[in-house]
Order: C-alpha cells, then structure tokens, then sequence
C-alpha cells in the first residue's frame, strides 16, 4: 500500500514513456497528449508488432524511441522510421532499456504477463507510474507493491473504479476506511438467464453495453471475471482487507466506485462512461486536466439504478474473491487460467459458463498439487506457467 503525498506542482514538458501505446489504453493517453502537445515530451513508445501504427505515433509526437517487442518487425519500423532522428529497436531487452530511459510519467498498458517484467522495470526508476497493467497486481501484487514502495514510486491507478477510488480516499484518515465498493455495469448479460448465457456467443458476450475494450477484457466483463480481478487489484492498492471490499451492479457505469467512512459518509466518484477521464487523471496527477469527455447531466440521467451480483449467474466474481482471500498463490493461478479458458471460449471450443468452470477446476488442481504465495517475480511465471498447463490439460478433457 503506498500513501498518496501532495508534491510540488509539475512543470512542463513532462517526460512521459508509453508502453502499449497501441493498445486503446495507449492510444486514449496519446490522444490526450496531442491536445496540449507543449506540456509533454515523448521519450519512449512501444507496441507488441504493429509498427505501422507505432512509427505514425512515433513521428507525430516526436518520439525519440519506438520500440517493439516482436523482433521480426524491427526492419519494418526501422524503414518507416527512416528519415527522422527517432530511434527504432526491438526485442524484450530493447523494450526494458527503453523503460530505463528517463521518464517522469511512464504509462503501463502491456496486457497480459508480458506487462510484468517492463512494468516492475518502470517501478524501480521510482517516477509516476500510471497502472493498466492488471496481471501487475492479480498475478504478482506482493512482489509488484515491495518494488514500488521500496523505490518509491507514485503509483497512479488507470483502471476507472480503481481512479475513482484513489480521489475518493482520504489518505490522512485511511483507519476510518469501513468499505470499499467497485462498481460493474454488469456486462451483456446482466438481464440474462442461465439457460440463454449457455447458448451465448463470442458475438453476444462481445456486445459490451457501456464500455470499448479489447476482446479478452471484454469477456471478462461478460462473466464478471473482470470486477473480480478488480478486487484482487484494489486489495493490493488500498489499505483495506479483503472483507472491507465490495461489488455492486450499476448499469448505466456513471458511479465508478464508492468510499464508505466511519461516520457514515460515502464519496462517489461519478463520470461518463470513458477511459480518457481516469487516463487524464494520472496524466495530469496532482493537477487536473482538461478531456474531451461527455460532461454529466444527471437531469437527462435521470436515475441511477444499483443492484447486486447474481453469483449463481457469474461465479467468477466468487471464484475471484476465494482466491484473493486464500493468499497463497491462487490469483496467480486463476489469472493464467482465465486467459487460457477466454481463448478457448473465443475459439469456440467451449461455451461461456465453461469460463468460469475450467478455472475453478484449474486453481483445485493447482491447490491439490501445491502452491505458495510468490516471493520473486520468477515464482510469478512459475506459478502463471502452472495455471495455463492446467487449464490446457483439463480443456483437453472437455473437447
């Protein structure tokens, strides 16, 4: 847990590195960034091997390094870089000499465990460090937050109900903390039965009602995986236990997350439906910025409706918790399977119920065979490796 401190106000250009700024965290942050380009300075971009992209970035925004993790494309981004004085490079030690470089704001929006290693880099160079990387803290949280706290690191969160927390959490009065409360709009199928969710497509459960996200998040929205990962996150940032954290169903995702105190007080943070908003928030943190966001207008709103989670519908949500409040390893386990389990649902080879069965079976057989809370970022992978052999291996069996 890191306590938030108010420091001297940040004078421009900041140096900022994106890493994932393909991705559509990525590209919300660099088009936040084009609309007052004088405030920034763009050290470092990276991209998994879309260099096409990537190079446009790089040259719009005076990058002075592109750097992409597959090398196969290094010579095509090289050749789209050719002309300027932006430096092209490519590979996994590429990638983690361009999160060395200087920076006072890195963004970390790697999916996926191959966010770890880059991301735990830009934690140990003790600058702002904007989180959107969730296998950070689901996957590795006690190894991830010794890193930021030992070096001392501004961890600004980018998730929107984990953004809305940090503004809404009172840090000189943290003990008076009674409850956390994350917010879910309840994905497609919140109105469903169980009898339709068995018959759902990846078309169906891709047809978000408020949120654009990529695919594998996306799903994990459908089953609720997504709002448990969340927990799992929250518990790693905020000084709370796992019992003072909490999930309620809120259609319309205007209330991101909620504070309860121990006087009765609740602070919402309340905004439209748009990752810009909280990207704006790290990015200008501790000012404010402007973001070309839809304003509220509760008149028009209306109401705001609030329900609670069917775990009888989405027992990913508890399968989530379980494992949060088993503390030995199984949210590493869990991670690496869910991945494995959304793939398959996207493939077609199983149906969206399965989801959340395949992992359930996975983390026993994890448990069964034995497993311990990771101390290294090495027992991380090991523990992740272990969950997706798992998952393989009983995936096998329900073809």
């Amino acid at each position: 847990m890191t306590a938030v401190a108010a420091p001297a106000k940040i004078q421009a250009p900041r140096r900022i590195s994106v890493l994932g700024a393909t991705g559509s965290v990525g590209c919300s942050t660099l088009d936040l960034i084009r609309r007052d380009p004088n405030r920034y300075q763009v050290v470092a971009l990276s991209a998994n091997s879309n260099f096409e992209l990537l190079a446009r970035q790089a040259i719009e925004h005076h990058a002075e390094l592109a750097v992409l993790a597959d090398p196969s494309g290094y010579q095509d981004l090289k050749a789209a870089l050719s002309g300027t004085n932006i430096e092209a490079a490519a590979g996994s030690e590429a990638l983690m000499e361009a999160v060395a470089r200087p920076a006072d704001w890195t963004m970390a929006a790697i999916m996926g465990c191959a966010g770890l290693r880059p991301t735990l880099r830009a934690a140990e160079h003790g600058n702002c460090l904007a989180l959107a990387n969730k296998e950070c803290l689901v996957a590795a949280g006690e190894v991830f937050m010794d890193a930021v706290n030992r070096y001392g690191t501004q961890l600004l969160p980018v998730d929107s109900e984990h953004s809305a927390a940090f503004q809404a959490i009172d840090t000189s009065v943290s003990d008076a903390i009674e409850k956390i409360t994350l917010t879910a709009s309840g994905g497609p199928f919140r109105t469903w039965t169980s009898e339709q969710m068995a018959i759902a497509t990846p078309e169906d459960a891709l047809k978000h009602p408020t949120w654009s996200m990529g695919r594998k998040l996306t799903i994990d929205s459908a089953t609720l995986m997504n709002k448990g990962l969340e927990l799992i996150e929250a518990y790693y940032l905020f000084p709370v236990e796992p019992n003072q954290l909490d999930v309620v169903i809120h259609p319309q995702s205007i209330v991101h997350c909620l504070v309860e105190y121990s006087d009765g007080s609740v602070l919402a943070q309340l905004s439209s439906p748009d990752m810009r908003t909280p990207i704006a928030y790290s990015l200008a943190w501790p000012e404010r910025m402007w973001a070309p966001t839809e304003r509220l207008d509760l008149t028009k709103i209306g109401s705001l409706n609030f329900e609670s989670p069917d775990n009888e519908r989405f027992p990913a949500l508890r399968l989530a918790q379980e494992a949060m409040e088993a503390d030995n390893g199984a949210t590493t386990v869990l991670n690496g399977a869910n991945e494995i389990a959304v793939q398959a649902f996207l493939d077609r080879k199983i149906g969206l119920p399965s989801i959340s069965a395949l992992v359930a079976e996975t983390v026993e057989a994890a448990s069964r065979e034995g497993i311990s809370k990771p101390k290294a970022l090495d027992d991380v992978f090991a523990l992740d490796e272990m969950g997706r052999r798992l998952a393989r291996s009983l995936l096998l069996e329900m073809d």
